[in-house]
C-alpha cells in the first residue's frame, strides 16, 4: 500500500546521497511511533561514511515535496516524512472496497505448490483436545499460503496403521458390539481399546497375540484387513463431522497404512545406501553417525513389522512423486521434534529429490485442557461445552437474542471462536494453561471480543441513514483517530506477506486485536448517527474498511466473523 510512497522517497533520496535505491527502499520503515512521520529510514542502514545525524540534516533541508510526501524531518540519525494523507486513505478505502474479501491478498506464490499435513488423529480413537493445535495450526497455513497466492494441499495423514490396532481387534472380539460399533462407532471402539489395554497389563499373552494380528496385517491377510478396513471407514467419517464443526475440509485423507509400496521402497533405499544395521535383531539406522543428537531410530522390529519412521520415510518417497511440490510442512507438535530431525535426515541422507523443501512447524504443550468439570478431554466435548456457555451468555439480552437468525449455530461459532483466539495468542512454540473464564470472557484479548467488535460494526452499517459510499469524501477523516485506524487496515497486505516467513499466527491474532482497539477508540468520538451526510459518509466509509479487514482476518485464522451476537 505505501509502495508508490517508498518509491518516491527512494528517488529523491538516491539523488540527494548518491545510494541506489535498491539498498534505499528496503531500509523505508513505518516507524512504531508516527509522532515524527509516517515513514522513517535510519540513516546508517545506508553505510555511508560520515555522520549519519549531519547526513539526516543535510536531505531534510533539500528534500523537496511532491504529490506523495509533503515534508521531511531529521531527527537524529533518522530521517522523517510525512506522506500525503488524503492520497493515501484514498489509496487504502479504495482498495479494500474494490477487493473486499481478497483485500490483502497477493500473488507472490503464483506458480508454486505446498503442501500442509496436519491433524492426524489416530483412528478408532475420539478426536482428542490435544489435536485441537495442529488442526487450527494448520488450516491457518493453509490460507495464509493461499492468500499469498500458493496453490495448498491440504492433507490429513491418519494414524491408521501399527500394533494398536492388532490390540483393538483383539479386544472388539471380547468386548465388540456390533449395535454399539453402528449407533456410536468412534465412542465404542475408544471403549474396547481402553478395556482391552487394561487387560493387557494383567496379561502378557494378550500383547503377543496383537503382534500376530498386526503381522498379519503387514503380510495382506485379507479377514484381518476387512475388520480393520471398517474401523477406518466408520473413524473417517466421524471424523468428518468433527472437522465440519471446526469449519474446514482436507483435500487429502491419506494415512500410513497407504504407503505399503513407498516402505518397501524406503527399506531398499536403506539398504542400498549401506544405512541399516542389526540390533538385536532389529533393523536401524545409526544417524547420530552422520549428525549430533540424532540418535539411532529403528525402522523394522525383530518381528519384521516397520515403524512410524519407516512408514514416513516411504510417505515422504510417495509424494515426492505424487505431488510436484515446492515446499511440504508438517504441522507435529514439538514433542516430535527428534522424530521430524531423523525423518528429514534419512530422507537427505538417500539423496532424494526436494529433501531440502521439508519443513516442521512445531508447537506447545496446552495444559490444563478439560472440561470445566475436569473430566474428559474430547474436542466434541470442548466445543460442545463452548458453545452451551456462549449460548447462555447471548441469551442474556433477550432484545439481541431475539435478532440473531441462528442462535445456536452463532453460539458453536463463538465457542470456537474462544478456544481457536486463545490458542493463536502467543507464539506457537510455547506452551500455555487452558482456561475457560478467560477465553469466555467477552472483554480483553479473546476470540468473543473480536467476534463482538465485528457484530458490533456490522450493526452500525444496518442502522446507518447513509449507504457505503466509495467515493465518499474521504478529506474529512482528518482526526488522529481516524487516521490511525485507516493506517492499520493498510497495514495488513504486508502483514500476510511477512507472516509468511515465520507461519506464527499470533501475528495475526495480535493485529486484529490492534485493529478491533483502534475501531472502538474510533468510535467515542467519530460517529455516524446524526452526523452531516458528507461527514457520514466518509465515517461509514472507514469503518466499512475496518470491519472488512477483521472479517479477513477472522477468516484467515480459520473462524467464521458473525454478523450479529
Amino acid at each position: 500500500m505505501l509502495d508508490e510512497f517508498k518509491a518516491s522517497i527512494a528517488k529523491q533520496l538516491a539523488e540527494l546521497s548518491g545510494v541506489s535505491t535498491d539498498v534505499i527502499l528496503p531500509a523505508i520503515d513505518v516507524p512504531k511511533a508516527t509522532t515524527h512521520g509516517d515513514l522513517a529510514i535510519a540513516v546508517p542502514r545506508l553505510r555511508l561514511k560520515g555522520n549519519p545525524a549531519q547526513f539526516a540534516n543535510e536531505w531534510a533541508e533539500k528534500y523537496q515535496p511532491d504529490e506523495f510526501v509533503t515534508g521531511a524531518v531529521a531527527t537524529g540519525p533518522y530521517l522523517n516524512f510525512r506522506i500525503e494523507r488524503n492520497m493515501f486513505t484514498r489509496k487504502v478505502l479504495s482498495a479494500v472496497y474494490k477487493e473486499g474479501t481478497k483485500y490483502g491478498f497477493n500473488e507472490s506464490g503464483e506458480g508454486k505448490h505446498v503442501v500442509v499435513e496436519f491433524s492426524s488423529p489416530n483412528i478408532a480413537k475420539p478426536f482428542h483436545a490435544g489435536h485441537l493445535r495442529s488442526t487450527i495450526i494448520g488450516n491457518f497455513i493453509v490460507n495464509l499460503y493461499r492468500a499469498n497466492g500458493w496453490k495448498a494441499t491440504s492433507m490429513n495423514y491418519l494414524g491408521d496403521w501399527g500394533k494398536q490396532y492388532g490390540l483393538l481387534a483383539v479386544g472388539f472380539g471380547k468386548y465388540g458390539s456390533e449395535e454399539k460399533l453402528v449407533a456410536d462407532p468412534i465412542q465404542h471402539l475408544y471403549e474396547v481399546y481402553v478395556a482391552v489395554n487394561a487387560d493387557a497389563k494383567e496379561n502378557p499373552a494378550i500383547d503377543d497375540e496383537a503382534r500376530a494380528y498386526f503381522k498379519k496385517m503387514e503380510d495382506g491377510d485379507q479377514e484381518t484387513l476387512s475388520l480393520w478396513q471398517r474401523f477406518r471407514d466408520l473413524s473417517i467419517a466421524k471424523y468428518k463431522d468433527t472437522y465440519a464443526r471446526l469449519g474446514l475440509q482436507f483435500d487429502v485423507y491419506s494415512g500410513e497404512s497407504q504407503v505399503t509400496e513407498g516402505m518397501h521402497r524406503a527399506m531398499k533405499m536403506l539398504e542400498d545406501f549401506g544405512l541399516l544395521e542389526e540390533s538385536e535383531g532389529a533393523k536401524i539406522i545409526d544417524l547420530e553417525k552422520h549428525k549430533k543428537h540424532l540418535g539411532k531410530a529403528v525402522v523394522q522390529k525383530k518381528d519384521g513389522t516397520t515403524l512410524y519412521l519407516t512408514r514416513d520415510i516411504g510417505a515422504a518417497l510417495e509424494r515426492i512423486d505424487t505431488y510436484n511440490f515446492d515446499k511440504i510442512v508438517y504441522v507435529v507438535s514439538s514433542q516430535q521434534d527428534l522424530h521430524l530431525k531423523q525423518l528429514f535426515k534419512t530422507l537427505e541422507l538417500l539423496k532424494v529429490p526436494y529433501a531440502d523443501r521439508f519443513q516442521h512447524i512445531n508447537y506447545g504443550l496446552v495444559k490444563g485442557m478439560s472440561t470445566r468439570k475436569g473430566t474428559v478431554v474430547f474436542l466434541d466435548d470442548m466445543l460442545r461445552e463452548s458453545a452451551d456457555n456462549m449460548h447462555a451468555v447471548m441469551k442474556e439480552n433477550e432484545a439481541k437474542y431475539a435478532q440473531v437468525p441462528e442462535p445456536e449455530q452463532t453460539a458453536a461459532t463463538l465457542g470456537l471462536s474462544a478456544i481457536v483466539v486463545q490458542d493463536m495468542s502467543a507464539r506457537r512454540i510455547k506452551d500455555y494453561d487452558f482456561n475457560w473464564d478467560r477465553i469466555l470472557s467477552f472483554e480483553g484479548t479473546t476470540g468473543p471480543y473480536l467476534q463482538y467488535a465485528h457484530a458490533r460494526l456490522c450493526s452500525m452499517e444496518r442502522r446507518a441513514a447513509v449507504k457505503v459510499n466509495p467515493d465518499a469524501d474521504i478529506t474529512l477523516l482528518t482526526e488522529p483517530a481516524a487516521q490511525e485506524l485507516v493506517d492499520l487496515v493498510s497495514r495488513y497486505p504486508d502483514l500476510l506477506a511477512t507472516t509468511l516467513q515465520q507461519l506464527e499466527p499470533c501475528s495475526i491474532v495480535q493485529y486484529l486485536f490492534k485493529l478491533s482497539h483502534a475501531v472502538s477508540v474510533a468510535w467515542e468520538s467519530l460517529w455516524v448517527h446524526n452526523q452531516p451526510t458528507e461527514i457520514a459518509e466518509a465515517r461509514l466509509l472507514m469503518y466499512w474498511s475496518a470491519r472488512t479487514v477483521l472479517g479477513n482476518g477472522l477468516t484467515l485464522i480459520g473462524l467464521t466473523p458473525v454478523e450479529r451476537m
